[in-house]
């Protein structure tokens, strides 16, 4: 399930506030700032800290 571009749009990362952006396989929420990848479950994104990964390098 696709995440709707005006939801992407408000969105930002909880951490530092800033902008995100989708993740190349979708599947997920990336805030480059921060290096975390929130998860997309059930076409819902999961925005918080505990449940985010770190970016690898």
């Amino acid at each position: 399930m696709a995440i709707d571009e005006e939801l992407l749009s408000i969105l930002v990362c909880p951490v530092c506030k800033g902008g995100v952006r989708l993740s190349g396989d979708k599947s997920g929420i990336v805030c480059g700032r921060c290096r975390l990848v929130f998860p997309i479950k059930d076409g819902i994104p999961v925005m918080i800290m505990e449940e985010a990964k770190g970016l690898g390098k």
